[in-house]
Parts: structure tokens; C-alpha cells; sequence
């Protein structure tokens, strides 16, 4: 057993997902001179999020620019808010410009990561065979595994059902009767999209979406050219997108009642389309702007008000055979179900799979709720980082800002243990990991995401909000600039020190607290 472990491959980082934090994490690899490592993927293709969500209207709903890495700008988006498509294609494009496609283990899928004590690596099992890695990134990401909610009767449904990042290219939705169960972003771009091919629409709406107009255009030959010719005039725009949701900020963090001002605006946005009463107090929020996400669509009502839809102000209940019912006792007939429930993200089905150093899981360790050290690193599992960890997502600006500080954290990460030299681990203690996360906790008492109201998926069982970074961006990457030492445990491995003339090895330990 010991010498099959021995022979199985070896490398020196192991990236988990190729989305937006899985490539970026290969690309700032390479640039640190690190070549030894793989990414591991459970698809067939690259392109996380941006790969599974197909549905009809999927779209950004951060500006284009802002929204891809500053290492790869790209001068030709086609639209000021870019489409799922060429979302994806960029992807594909950075893959290919910085080769990283010999590093890429394709229908790969992680079932178990178990920290090896002796050896300081980790252990782990794929769908396409095992290998070992003295560093694990993972980047699943939190939108990567859909959730469908446990709905009496919905297994003898007899029509089509699937999920919006599932979604059936296959069934043809052209004059059937269709529920749409959810109101998040996805929904808002799903309904008016399919709303005018379905013969009936049904909208299951737990709790309504505040939802401001998409300023969407599509962006000229001319602004294109120029981008192109002078570059720094994308950078321009990428600094300009990026300054003014930085000065949004306090309404969200600080001063959620500077955000009444904003609440006007989705209001009167939602009176120039929906001229029913009746339907504009079914859409109306009874909670501050911001608690929940705030949508961004120029047609989510306009749909609405149409005569093939019927939107239910409750959430769906149970399924008798082809008939849904709500909470409130109300009736549809269905041929197919949509879903658009979210993901599993206070809950991430990867941290059941990874075994930490007291052999618990990561998910028995975040029973009480995830935590980790600048959103990277968990006590007791060394060498460990994720990508798009707990607190470090944003309610109004990019997440690919927040990623490449995390890819920061990681490069410097990579650079101490190449300082420290020999078969080394960093441990984050259990201290710092609290006072990081006691910090964060404070700061988020008086923001919007915890006293606008609302239940949202920014918390998890117990309410904590453990998905939000309560401050900007740039306070995000100062923060994850460098790695201290301080707030890690220094692990070595028990290294042969002398061979006797019977061939016996003495061995010795060495923790560097």
C-alpha cells in the first residue's frame, strides 16, 4: 500500500475547477515560475459557472469590462453587459493565449482530498484516477452546484423538470405550459426570454426582487478600435467602473437608508411597465433595497405584465401529478418546471470531500458556519486554499477583482514556502482564523445584507452572513497582499537525518510554532 502511494503522481499545486478562479489561479502559477501543477475539472471544457448556465437570456450583470482579468483585458466585448456566450469564449481564449491547456485534466472530478500528515501533501481521488499535491487551490466556486428544493410530490411529476444552470436544450418549450420557480437573477433573465414562445407562464415568486433597468448597448466599431489600438483607454474605463461602485460601497456597508434614493428608482421603474395594481403590489419588496441581490433587467416586467403569465406572490408547495400548488392554496397546470433555486453556497458539497488533519471534514469543521483566514485558509488543513472563499463575495461589484486578490494571496503563499525550503506545510491557526472572521462578523452587523430585512442566500442555517465582504475591494486586496507568517502554524515533515551501516534510517520532527 505505502509503495503504490509512492509511485502515484505527484505535483506540486493541484487547482480544483477551471472557471474564473481555477484558470486565474493557473495563469498567476505559471507567472510565478511554478509549472508543476494540474487543474482539475469535472466537466469536458473549461468555463465554470459561465459553462453550465445556458439557459435562454443568461447575461452579466457586471459591465464587461469590469468584468475580466486586468492581466487579460479583452477590446472587443461586444456589449457594455456581455452574454453567456462570450463569457465563456473569453475564457476558452485565455486558456489558449496563456497555455494552460497541457495543465488541464479534463472529466476529472475530485471525490476525496485527505491531508497526509507524514508525507505534508494531499491525497486525492478522482473520477479519472489518484495523485498527490504538496498545495491544494480550490476553486469550485459557490454558484457550481445547483439546489432544488424538497418539494412534496415533485418525484411523480409526470412533465419535464430541471434546474436553470441544468437547463434541457432539448425540450422544446414552444407553446407549453411552464412555472418558474424563483425570482433570482437568473429568473429575471429566464422569463422574458421564454415568456414569448410559452402558451402559459407561471412565475412561483417567494419574495419579489427590487430590480433597477440594465443600461445595456452594444459597444461601436469606433470604441472597439480604439481599445484596441490604445490599450490604456480600456484601462481607463475598467478604472472608471470599478471607482464608482468602490463609492457605493458605504450605502451598503455603513449607511443602508442612503439607499431609500435607490429604491425610487426600481419603483419607478417597475410603474413604467406594470400598470396593474394588484401586480405592482405582488412585485413590490417589503424589505430595504440591497438586502437581497438587486436585479438588474429592462424587460423582467414588461414580461410580467403579459397576458400568458400568471406570477403567484408565494412559493410553490406541493405537486399533485401535473398540478402545482402554492402556499396560498393556489392551482397550476404544468407541463414543465423550471428552477431557478440557487446553489448550494453556505453548504458546498466540496467540503465534504475534503479530509483535514484531525481526519474531520471541511463541512464538520464549518458546522457552525464556514469561516476562514482572509478567505483562503481553514485551520487544520494545511496547504489548503479555495478561491471565492466565505466572506469574500460582493453585492455590487466584480467578483474577478475579488479573485485576483485571492490569486495575490496565493502567489505569496507559494513564495513562503519556497523561503521556508524542505517538505514544509502552513497550518492557519485556529486564533487567527477567529479573529479574522470576529472582525469581519463586527463589520457586518450594520450592513444592509443583515438589517435590510430580508432572508437571502448571503446566509446560511443559522442567519450569520458568511458569503459577503463587508468593505471595498481595494480594502480586500491590501488586506491579502502578503501571507504573515504570524497567523500560520509552520508544519515540517520528519526528513531521514543519518543511515547506520545496517541500513536503518533515524528520523527526526520539527514544528516551527
Amino acid at each position: 500500500m505505502g509503495e503504490r502511494e509512492h509511485e502515484r503522481e505527484h505535483v506540486r499545486v493541484a487547482v480544483v475547477g477551471s472557471g474564473f478562479g481555477g484558470l486565474g489561479a493557473a495563469v498567476r502559477l505559471r507567472r510565478e515560475g511554478v509549472t508543476d501543477f494540474v487543474v482539475l475539472e469535472r466537466a469536458s471544457s473549461v468555463g465554470g459557472t459561465w459553462r453550465d448556465n445556458s439557459y435562454p437570456g443568461c447575461r452579466c450583470d457586471v459591465p464587461s469590462h469590469l468584468y475580466s482579468f486586468s492581466f487579460a483585458p479583452h477590446p472587443d466585448w461586444p456589449r457594455t453587459f456581455s452574454g453567456q456566450e462570450h463569457i465563456r469564449a473569453y475564457l476558452e481564449h485565455v486558456t489558449d493565449v496563456f497555455r494552460l491547456r497541457p495543465h488541464l485534466r479534463f472529466d476529472s472530478e475530485v471525490r476525496r482530498m485527505t491531508w497526509n500528515g507524514e508525507r505534508l501533501c494531499w491525497d486525492i481521488e478522482t473520477s479519472s484516477g489518484s495523485l498527490s499535491a504538496d498545495i491544494v487551490v480550490s476553486a469550485t466556486g459557490p454558484l457550481s452546484d445547483p439546489k432544488i428544493p424538497d418539494v412534496p410530490g415533485l418525484d411523480s411529476f409526470p412533465g419535464k423538470v430541471f434546474h436553470s444552470a441544468r437547463w434541457d436544450h432539448d425540450y422544446d418549450l414552444r407553446g407549453k405550459r411552464v412555472a418558474m420557480v424563483g425570482t433570482g437573477a437568473s429568473a429575471a433573465q429566464i422569463v422574458p426570454a421564454v415568456q414569448p414562445e410559452v402558451s402559459r407562464l407561471t412565475l412561483f415568486q417567494r419574495t419579489p426582487p427590487w430590480v433597477l433597468p440594465r443600461v445595456d448597448r452594444d459597444i461601436s466599431d469606433a470604441e472597439r478600435w480604439l481599445h484596441r489600438q490604445l490599450p490604456f483607454t480600456s484601462h481607463i474605463r475598467r478604472g472608471l467602473l470599478w471607482g464608482i461602485r468602490e463609492l457605493q460601497v458605504q450605502a451598503f456597508t455603513k449607511y443602508p437608508k442612503q439607499l431609500g434614493l435607490v429604491e425610487d428608482l426600481a419603483r419607478r421603474n417597475m410603474a413604467r411597465s406594470v400598470k396593474d395594481p394588484a401586480l405592482r403590489a405582488k412585485l413590490t419588496p417589503d424589505y430595504r433595497i440591497g438586502c437581497k441581490r438587486i436585479l438588474l433587467s429592462s424587460d423582467y416586467y414588461p414580461a410580467l405584465a403579459r397576458p400568458n403569465v400568471d406570477v403567484v406572490a408565494s412559493g410553490l408547495a406541493e405537486v399533485r401529478g401535473s398540478t402545482l400548488v402554492a402556499a396560498d392554496g393556489s392551482e397550476a397546470e404544468v407541463d414543465a418546471i423550471v428552477f431557478g433555486t440557487g446553489f448550494h453556497v453556505t453548504d458546498m458539497p466540496i467540503a465534504e470531500r475534503v479530509v483535514g488533519a484531525d481526519g474531520r471534514t471541511l463541512a464538520e469543521t464549518w458546522k457552525g458556519g464556514m469561516e476562514a483566514l482572509r478567505g483562503a485558509s481553514a485551520a487544520g488543513f494545511p496547504n489548503w486554499m479555495t478561491i471565492i472563499g466565505p466572506n469574500t463575495g460582493l453585492g455590487n461589484s466584480s467578483m474577478i477583482l475579488m479573485i485576483e486578490s485571492q490569486l495575490n494571496y496565493l502567489a505569496d503563499f507559494v513564495r513562503q514556502l519556497d523561503v521556508l525550503g524542505g517538505r514544509v506545510a502552513l497550518d492557519a491557526r485556529p486564533g487567527a482564523v477567529r479573529a479574522w472572521n470576529d472582525r469581519v462578523q463586527e463589520r457586518m452587523k450594520r450592513t444592509v445584507w443583515n438589517t435590510g430585512g430580508c432572508t437571502s442566500w448571503y446566509l446560511d442555517a443559522s442567519g450569520r452572513n458568511t458569503t459577503i465582504w463587508p468593505g471595498t475591494t481595494g480594502e480586500f486586496r491590501r488586506a491579502t497582499r502578503r501571507v504573515d507568517l504570524a497567523e500560520y502554524d509552520v508544519l515540517r515533515a520528519p526528513v531521514p537525518v543519518a543511515e547506520n551501516a545496517s541500513g536503518t534510517a533515524a528520523e527526526k520532527a520539527g514544528v516551527d510554532a
